[in-house]
C-alpha cells in the first residue's frame, strides 16, 4: 500500500475508534459526607451532655405571655414618642445640656437586681460559686460567693477561677437595640465596699463588625476592705482594649456614645470566699481631668 493510501485511512481509523469509546463516563455513587461538615453546630465541651431538641421545641407558646409582652412594647413605644418631644432621654435641653452628674444603676428594690446576669467557670465545669442580693438595708446590691481556680478535669482546660456580674443590653420597644450615651461626661462614679480584693471593671460598646463583638475595654478596681465606703472615680481615658482577655496592640479611646453593658469581674486567682457590696454606678463630668487618652496609639499615615 502506498504512502498516499496510507495518509488517507488513518484519520477514518481514529474517527473510528473515537465512536467506538463511550462518550459518557461511568456514573460515580455520590459521596457520603458527614453532617458535621455541612452544618457546623454550637460547640460542646468534653462531658457535656447533647441536647437533641430542635429549635422550634425550645420556644415556649403561651397566650397570656405573649399579651403581656404586646403591652409592655406599646407601653415603651409610647414612652419613647413622648420622650422625643420633651428631649433627649426625657429630660429638657437646657437640663440635658448642664448635667453633670448622672446615676446610671441604683439598687433600691428587688426589681433592680434583674438588670444583671451572673457567671462563672462552673459553666465550663470548674467550681467558682457566685451569688447576688440586696444588703441589709435593701439600697445596696451585695455580690458574694467562692473563688476557686482548678480547673476542670475534662482534659481540655488548663486555668479556672472567674466569677462576674453584667449588666443586661439596654432594649427599646420591640426588642429593638438601645446605647448608653455618655459623651457629656469623662468618668466613672461608683460607691463601693469591697474586701480587699482587686477587681476588674469592664465597658463593652457596640461594634460595626461581627468579628469584634468580644471587644471589652477594661481598667481595675482597688478595694480598700474594712467597713468603711469609698468613692470611686476612673477617667473613661484609662480604660484599654482588650479582647477576650488579651490586651491588644490597636489601642482607640471608649465610643461613650455607644456603651451597652458594664461589667465586674474577679480573677486573681486567689481561693476562698469574696464580697462587693455596691450603693450605685454612674458617671460624672470632672472638669480638672483634661486627658483624652492615657496610651499610645496608632499614627495614621496620612493623618486622617
Amino acid at each position: 500500500m502506498s504512502l498516499q493510501k496510507m495518509t488517507r485511512l488513518r484519520p477514518v481509523r481514529l474517527l473510528s475508534s473515537i465512536h467506538q469509546q463511550p462518550l459518557l463516563l461511568p456514573s460515580t455513587t455520590a459521596l457520603s459526607v458527614p453532617r458535621r461538615s455541612v452544618i457546623q453546630g454550637e460547640y460542646r465541651r468534653p462531658g457535656q451532655p447533647r441536647e437533641n431538641k430542635l429549635p422550634w421545641q425550645k420556644i415556649n407558646f403561651d397566650f397570656s405571655k405573649g399579651l403581656q409582652g404586646i403591652k409592655k412594647h406599646f407601653a415603651l413605644l409610647k414612652k419613647e414618642f413622648f420622650d422625643r418631644w420633651v428631649g433627649p432621654q426625657g429630660k429638657p435641653i437646657l437640663e440635658h445640656m448642664l448635667e453633670q452628674n448622672r446615676v446610671i444603676w441604683e439598687f433600691r428594690g428587688p426589681e433592680c437586681l434583674e438588670q444583671w446576669t451572673l457567671s462563672s467557670d462552673r459553666e465550663i465545669g470548674g467550681q467558682s460559686e457566685i451569688y447576688l442580693k440586696l444588703g441589709k438595708n435593701t439600697n445596696t446590691c451585695f455580690l458574694y460567693g467562692t473563688l476557686s481556680s482548678v480547673p476542670p478535669r475534662d482534659g481540655e482546660t488548663r486555668y479556672s477561677g472567674y466569677c462576674t456580674m453584667r449588666s443586661k443590653q439596654p432594649l427599646a420597644a420591640f426588642d429593638r437595640k438601645e446605647h448608653y450615651d455618655w459623651t457629656s461626661f469623662n468618668t466613672l462614679h461608683l460607691r463601693v465596699r469591697g474586701d480587699g480584693r482587686p477587681w476588674m471593671i469592664n465597658l463593652a460598646a457596640e461594634t460595626y463588625f461581627s468579628h469584634q463583638k468580644d471587644d471589652i475595654y477594661s481598667y481595675f478596681l482597688y478595694t480598700r476592705g474594712g467597713p468603711y465606703w469609698q468613692d470611686v472615680k476612673i477617667p473613661f481615658s484609662k480604660f484599654f482594649l482588650t479582647h477576650r482577655g488579651r490586651i491588644q496592640d490597636d489601642q482607640h479611646p471608649v465610643w461613650l456614645d455607644k456603651v451597652n453593658t458594664i461589667g465586674f469581674t474577679l480573677g486573681d486567682k486567689a481561693d476562698g470566699p469574696f464580697q462587693l457590696e455596691i450603693d450605685f454606678i454612674g458617671v460624672c463630668k470632672d472638669y480638672a481631668h483634661t486627658e483624652e487618652f492615657a496610651y499610645e496609639v496608632y499614627k495614621r499615615n496620612p493623618e486622617v
